[in-house]
């Protein structure tokens, strides 16, 4: 890997529930979660089920791992993999996990004890032992893990709040936009702000227009939406991320071809996809 390698790979691109099963093969049906490989860095956006495939891959490479996982939120389909994360099993590997959306008085170590906490996990975060390190930001905050890695932040409009993050890596930016409902009357200034010049944005688009009255206030966008914005915040690449739970492989498919004539160049996220910046 180049010190200046830019990469995207996606391990889980479903929304809301794990939907395993034959109509979600070619697409996958796990949750949230995305690496982002800055040269030899790598940093972990979401902890969804796909969290547990990219942990084996890493436990295999067999290398003291020192990593980074940012929430854009803590809602279960967000989270539910951590407890199944290999590396943070192994007490030669340090990872910190960074969160931006919760209150002063209940920060993330809190709530990851309080879902991995008897009846309902009986392994304890304190038993992971790996160095863990839990750092609570406020949003709108620019964060700077890493010398040569800067990631700007935005509050996201969703229940019980979310955080968007652009990650900034020689010379190019990746926006991760997961976890946001629109306004009717106005396009989103936080999200304008956070992906204006973006090389790729990863944007909610688990309805469609047509959809999205039946899911009012739910907390998602629609890919209409994103187009919208990608085209009036100056980005280039638009990425369909959250499929609902119900949209199958075939209806992605579809979905696939309407985009590419509103848009051409618009991805839909699939697992085991790899994107260079």
């Amino acid at each position: 890997m180049l010190a200046t390698d830019f990469t995207v790979t996606f391990w889980g691109v479903r929304g809301s529930i794990a939907v395993p099963g034959p109509e979600t093969v070619r697409y996958g049906g796990n949750t949230p979660c995305v690496e982002i490989g800055c040269g030899s860095r790598r940093l972990i956006f979401d902890a969804g089920t796909g969290i547990r495939q990219l942990g084996n891959r890493l436990r295999a490479m067999a290398e003291t791992l020192d990593l980074d996982i940012f929430l854009s939120h803590t809602h279960i389909d967000h989270i539910g993999g951590l407890p199944f994360f290999a590396p943070a099993f192994d007490r030669s590997n340090r990872i910190r996990i960074w969160a931006g959306h919760l209150l002063p008085d209940r920060g993330i170590k809190q709530v990851l004890d309080t879902m991995m906490a008897d009846p309902l996990f009986p392994i304890p975060v304190d038993s992971m032992a790996a160095h863990l390190a839990f750092i609570d930001f406020a949003q709108h905050e620019t964060l700077t893990p890493y010398d040569d890695v800067t990631l700007r932040t935005a509050p996201l409009n969703h229940p019980n709040g979310a955080t968007g993050y652009r990650v900034e890596f020689a010379g190019k930016a990746v926006c991760y936009v997961t976890d946001t409902e629109h306004y009717p009357d106005r396009l989103d200034p936080q999200i304008l702000a956070l992906i204006r010049g973006a090389d790729l944005v990863i944007y909610d688009t688990m309805f469609t227009d047509a959809e999205y009255p039946r899911h009012a206030g739910w907390g998602h966008s629609t890919w209409q939406q994103g187009i919208t914005l990608i085209e009036a915040a100056g980005a280039e690449r638009l990425v369909l991320f959250h499929h609902a739970p119900d949209r199958t492989d075939d209806a992605l498919d579809q979905l696939a071809e309407h985009v590419e004539q509103a848009r051409p160049g618009t991805l839909i996220a699939r697992e085991g996809m790899t994107l260079s910046v």
